[in-house]
Formats: structure tokens, C-alpha cells, sequence
């Protein structure tokens, strides 16, 4: 009888987040057919089915929770051991993946990716973007080895690293590009655009609008920064970007873009990682390489 194999938990584990075999398999880098064998071969191993399929999703059954939970710590001992043999190298080597908010990631990667591959060399960068709480989870699960993303997380378990601070900018149509900046308060009366929920660019900018949260469905979501702004200019309303992304949304935009009075709506860009991995030293010095390209 064959035996379950760190592959075939590494290819349930990916089912079980993406909850979708076409995902979990362009995740994972096999083709669907090859994932759905090796998922059939676990269950035949485990005597009993892992997932309830539905024509558009699986979702796990009662034998499935159960072994995700096991499976989990597992793969991250596993990967816990390997790392503590990468972080005895010089030279940071093997895959190394690493999460990126998209309220960061295409005005931040274009900057950073080529002094990151010519300082690891023989790192295999993989990129992952999404959402902070996604992210915060994948690196509990150890599916992600660190992350870039707006500080506090403010999790007991995470090491943080402040990057850089960057503002906050106001984003309005061009016919009002010489009204006064309006304060807080009076983007409280505007039709305010932001990105839908769970990005925390939308909880920052909120924040800084004092808008309450029995106030909070009265906004206009989008799911891009770039859709807001298109949004803006077609008349739509006006929204908050970060600093960083000024050139790239706005250069094909007929927008203007004004800077708030002091004190300005900013947020921390950090990099955090699991306190205990192996690997904090090589993390530590990929955040001063960090720091060093982003600086003015």
C-alpha cells in the first residue's frame, strides 16, 4: 500500500484554500487532471472523501477538516526544517515566497524585483497578492514565508519591520483642481469612492474621513485603485490613493491630484515574518535592501 506523501498533502492543502481545482492546480504548477489523481489517491490512502464536489466548487467534508488541521502543521515542520538548513547558508537559496498587498504590489515590485533577484541569485522568488487577511493566514499556514503590507498587524506571533511612510493623496476631477482641499469632515459630504472591503487601504482611508460605520454603505466601491480613479474621471465622485500610486493611475486620467493640510492621512509599509523562522536574518537584511531602494 502506498504511503501519503508530502506532495499529496502540499496538493490537498491548495485544494482546501482555493476550494477550486483549475485554481489549486495553476497554484501548485500541475495540471488539473494530474492534481485531481493525486487528491483521489489520498482519499482511496485515507478511506473516505476530502471534498463534497459541486460543479464550480469543492468544499472539505468532516474527514477533510479534520486532516487540514494535521496537515497544516506538518507541512510547516517541514518547512520550518528546510529553512533552518537554508538559513545556515550565505546565500539565501530555494523558493522563497513572498506576499504583497495590490494596494502595494504594482507600484512597489517594479522597484524592488531587480535588486531583490540580484541580491539572492539563487532565491526562487515566488510573488503572491492579495489581501491582508489573507495574508496573515497563509503565513500562519506557512504557505507564504514573509509579507509586504500597512503596519500594525499587531499579531503576537509576527515580527514587524517598518519600510517607509507614505501619504495619502486626494484624487477629484480636473474641473476642481483649483477649489480649496477640503478637510476630513467635508469628504463626508462627497460621494466618496473606495476599494470594497477587506482591503485595509479602504479601513485607513475611512478612518481618516471620520465616516462611521452606520455611514460606511453610503460609499462607492471599487475593487482597483485604477477603477477608482477612472471612476473619478467620469465624474463619478472623488478617492484617496497612496502617494506611490500618483504616476501610474493618474497619467492617463483627467484628474487632479491635491495634498491634504498637516497633519496628512499617511500609512507604514513594513515587511513581517513568523518570529520563529529560520530564516529572520536573511528576512532582516531583505528589509534594509527594501528600505535602502525605496528611499527618496
Amino acid at each position: 500500500m502506498s504511503h501519503i506523501t508530502l506532495k499529496q498533502l502540499r496538493y490537498f492543502q491548495a485544494l482546501a484554500h482555493h476550494g477550486h481545482f483549475g485554481q489549486a492546480a495553476a497554484a501548485s504548477a500541475i495540471s488539473q487532471p494530474a492534481l485531481s489523481v493525486q487528491i483521489k489517491e489520498l482519499e482511496h490512502r485515507l478511506g473516505g472523501p476530502l471534498f463534497e464536489r459541486e460543479p464550480r466548487r469543492v468544499h472539505l467534508t468532516h474527514l477533510g477538516a479534520e486532516l487540514l488541521d494535521r496537515a497544516r502543521d506538518i507541512l510547516k515542520s517541514v518547512d520550518d526544517l528546510e529553512n533552518l538548513a537554508r538559513a545556515a547558508q550565505t546565500q539565501l537559496q530555494g523558493r522563497l515566497r513572498i506576499g504583497i498587498i495590490p494596494t502595494i504590489a504594482p507600484y512597489l515590485l517594479p522597484s524592488i524585483l531587480t535588486d531583490l533577484t540580484a541580491a539572492y541569485p539563487q532565491a526562487d522568488i515566488h510573488i503572491r497578492e492579495t489581501m491582508t487577511p489573507t495574508l496573515i493566514q497563509e503565513l500562519s499556514d506557512g504557505v507564504i514565508d514573509t509579507a509586504i503590507l500597512a503596519l500594525p498587524i499587531s499579531e503576537p506571533w509576527l515580527s514587524e519591520h517598518p519600510l517607509f511612510e507614505e501619504n495619502f493623496v486626494l484624487v477629484r476631477p480636473m474641473a476642481e483642481a483649483g477649489n480649496p482641499v477640503p478637510d476630513p469632515s467635508d469628504l463626508q459630504k462627497m460621494r466618496l469612492l473606495l476599494l470594497e472591503e477587506g482591503h485595509c487601504f479602504r479601513d485607513q482611508a475611512l478612518s481618516f474621513c471620520h465616516i462611521p460605520a452606520t455611514a460606511r454603505a453610503k460609499t462607492l466601491d471599487g475593487t482597483t485603485l485604477s477603477t477608482l480613479v477612472r471612476m473619478v474621471d467620469a465624474g463619478f465622485g472623488v478617492t484617496l490613493i497612496p502617494q506611490m500610486a500618483i504616476a501610474s493611475e493618474t497619467q492617463s486620467a483627467n484628474v487632479s491630484v491635491a495634498h491634504f493640510q498637516d497633519p496628512q492621512p499617511s500609512r507604514t509599509i513594513g515587511m513581517v515574518w513568523r518570529q520563529n523562522s529560520p530564516l529572520t536574518a536573511h528576512f532582516e537584511a531583505m528589509a534594509a535592501l527594501i528600505k535602502t531602494a525605496t528611499q527618496p
